[in-house]
């Protein structure tokens, strides 16, 4: 091997040296290439109560890690040699031009995770193109987000509550400020039992126990963000003291029927969709009620634990009333891959909340940027490796669900 002594002039062109980044929330932000990469920094820079919240599920959490492994046991069937220089994410959903197949879902307690909140997420929506669904339980009122996001599309998440006519004036003042949406939350007629927030002691708002305060101590930005804006309080209702679990089962009705339901829609102007469906027979009686779309969900594994897991649902409750209604799907998006192989078997759309959350946590509106700027990336690439350039190419035959969990057959347990 015949050796030389380096000089200036051949290590000249290898030499690339960076300018250092004096804005580090850009310079995190930028190191992070997925939303696990995000998670990451959100669980770094937030207290242990509100990142729990957001990370957490019901009990042993296997609804969420179910949810999470189907979208890993997909395996992509590409196709070769067609022509994917250009691609092109948008579709029509719900009757209006989205830009990507997914939205923010709504979440509650939003200003807990970071103060800039449902603010950070409606904007960043809106000058994506895509919805921004905000919560029952948000933090931010229905008329600041209009506000915020005058020209997006604004969805408002419903939950029946024993008091009807509160349900009532929030569906006028939704309607009253252009909202084109309502997701009717169904899968809440009580409280998951989310242990984790249980052993964090986690209440609404936050209170200053000796372990909290010593925790974000170390979480000085969201220490001074937290304390030197506005209090954290429900934007759609009276404040409450307590915790999640308690305030669901104080004002969440679990007497609400598919009569109820039918009640909401006419007195809803909009499109309408029933968000926590988990079964087949449950998708054809709300289709039947004559509703836009339906969402399959299992409230991101935060209610029943072992629930069904919606993507494995999809295909079943496309081929049945696909043809009626949109079908939209949630849980355990992490990728833009999960996206494309929800679409690929019949979803119209798509929801994002933990990832949306993760992000929201990391860096405030520009985290939420980064979210959505990660996931378009993922699903572009995906599909110009499947080998398609629009998502209506996308069909069931780009992917296989590799089995894992197999149902035990009805009649053999009888049997049995």
């Amino acid at each position: 091997m015949k050796r030389q002594i380096p000089t200036v002039r051949g290590l000249a062109p290898l030499l690339r040296f960076r300018a250092p980044q004096l804005n580090t929330r850009e310079h995190r932000l930028n190191a992070a290439l997925t939303i696990w990469d995000l998670r990451d920094i959100a669980k770094r820079r937030t207290p242990k109560g509100p990142f729990e919240y957001t990370d957490g599920a019901a009990e042993a959490e296997v609804s969420l890690a179910r949810a999470r492994q189907a979208f890993e046991d997909i395996e992509f069937i590409p196709g070769i040699l067609r022509d994917v220089s250009k691609v092109d994410m948008s579709s029509i959903v719900l009757g209006d031009r989205v830009a990507l197949p997914f939205g923010i879902a709504p979440t509650g307690f939003t200003r807990m995770m970071h103060t800039e909140g449902e603010i950070a997420g409606a904007t960043a929506a809106g000058s994506a193109g895509i919805p921004f669904a905000l919560s029952t339980l948000g933090t931010t009122t229905i008329e600041d987000v209009k506000s915020a996001n005058p020209n997006g599309r604004n969805w408002f998440q419903l939950y029946i509550w024993k008091d009807r006519d509160r349900s009532r004036a929030l569906i006028e003042r939704a309607a009253a400020a252009g909202y084109d949406t309502l997701l009717v939350t169904v899968d809440s007629p009580v409280a998951g039992a989310r242990l984790r927030d249980v052993r964090n002691g986690l209440t609404i708002p936050p209170q200053l126990t000796l372990r909290t305060v010593v925790n974000s101590m170390s979480k000085w930005e969201w220490s001074f963000n937290f304390f030197t804006t506005e209090p954290l309080t429900f934007a759609s209702f009276n404040n409450w003291s307590g915790t999640v679990g308690e305030f669901v089962d104080a004002n969440f009705d679990p007497a609400v029927t598919f009569e109820d339901l039918a009640l909401v829609k006419s007195q809803w102007p909009g499109k309408l969709v029933v968000k926590g469906v988990q079964s087949l027979d449950d998708a054809k009686r709300v289709a039947a009620l004559g509703v836009d779309g339906i969402m399959l969900s299992n409230h991101g594994g935060r209610q029943l634990d072992r629930a069904p897991v919606p993507f494995h649902l999809l295909p079943h409750v496309v081929r049945e009333v696909g043809r009626d209604v949109e079908v939209h799907v949630d849980t355990g998006i992490m990728s833009g891959a999960d996206i494309v192989a929800s679409i690929a078997l019949g979803a119209k759309f798509t929801l994002v909340g933990r990832a949306y959350l993760y992000g929201l946590m990391s860096g405030g509106r520009e985290g939420v940027d980064r979210v959505i700027e990660i996931l378009a990336g993922q699903i572009a690439r995906t599909m110009k490796l499947l080998g398609v350039s629009e998502l209506a190419e996308l069909t069931p035959s780009h992917v296989t669900q590799l089995q894992r969990l197999a149902p035990i057959p009805p009649d053999s347990v009888r049997e049995s």
